[in-house]
């Protein structure tokens, strides 16, 4: 088998791995720094579509962790270039937050309810009922079903919060019509940070903290991979999947010192 290829960019979740219930993770500061001293390109991803990147570069640096907002790579920004890459200048529907709505403006959408293109669907801490509603009777007229990412559930520090899934499974129940989620698992929400970072598959890099999302992601899309053990996915949880990551490590603190090495070995079994 030939050699990998380099690497030259890495791709890195946010939640679980450099950040956790608003702290960093370990590491996490480090990690960033190194890879800015490196020269080497990077994105931080997040299904989130609330927050633009702007807004989450500044909840970062509360956090301690200095990532400029163009470093960051959200759902939002996804969604907004898969539709213009379908249909350019055109209109939507949409339940969701600033992220979501500057992401289509700045794309050139028209955010309207009079005979949208597009419903989409994203995160809001004030999902309502009329604006479910009318969501669904606009999809039984003819518009298409987007969502930005298909999780049930999101983190509070009261518990779970009801997420962008599963409001999305709600209005699917009530039009029989299943939205097309852009972010992850849906390779294309790494397909879209390559190009926003100019990187390739071969010599890219995806860390995460999820086999489901993260890992299937980035191995679909043709990229290496590696598991963080510090959010959803444990050690024992791995045997469970058909696919392994490149390589598991316990924190982002242990990837610190990858980042220097030009090729990425795959752990030995």
């Amino acid at each position: 088998m030939s050699e990998p290829d380099a690497i030259e960019c890495w791709l890195t979740d946010m939640d679980g791995v450099l950040v956790h219930e608003g702290h960093p993770v370990p590491g996490a500061a480090e990690f960033i720094a190194r890879l800015s001293a490196s020269g080497k390109r990077f994105l931080v991803l997040t299904n989130n579509s609330i927050y633009t990147p702007r807004d989450l570069a500044a909840r970062l640096a509360a956090a301690g962790l200095r990532v400029p907002a163009a470093a960051i790579w959200t759902s939002a920004l996804a969604t907004a270039q898969f539709l213009t890459d379908q249909r350019p200048g055109g209109s939507a529907y949409v339940i969701g937050e600033a992220g979501l709505t500057t992401a289509l403006h700045e794309a050139g959408y028209v955010l309207t309810d009079l005979d949208p293109d597009y419903v989409v669907l994203g995160e809001t801490r004030t999902y309502s009922f009329s604006q479910i509603t009318k969501a669904i009777r606009l999809i039984e007229r003819g518009a298409r079903f987007i969502a930005t990412n298909p999780d049930p559930v999101g983190p509070s520090h009261e518990g779970s919060l009801p997420a962008c899934g599963a409001v999305a499974a709600m209005i699917s129940k009530a039009t029989g019509v299943a939205p097309y989620f852009v972010g992850k698992p849906n390779p294309l929400m790494m397909r879209s940070a390559l190009n926003a970072v100019d990187g390739h598959s071969e010599s890219t890099v995806m860390i995460g903290d999820r086999m489901d999302t993260d890992i299937v992601a980035g191995m679909e899309a043709g990229l290496r991979t590696i598991l963080v053990l510090t959010g959803v996915t444990r050690a024992d949880d791995i045997e469970r999947y058909p696919y392994r990551p490149t390589r598991v490590v316990d924190s982002i603190a242990d990837v610190v010192p990858l980042v220097d090495r030009s090729h990425l070995a795959p752990d030995e079994d």
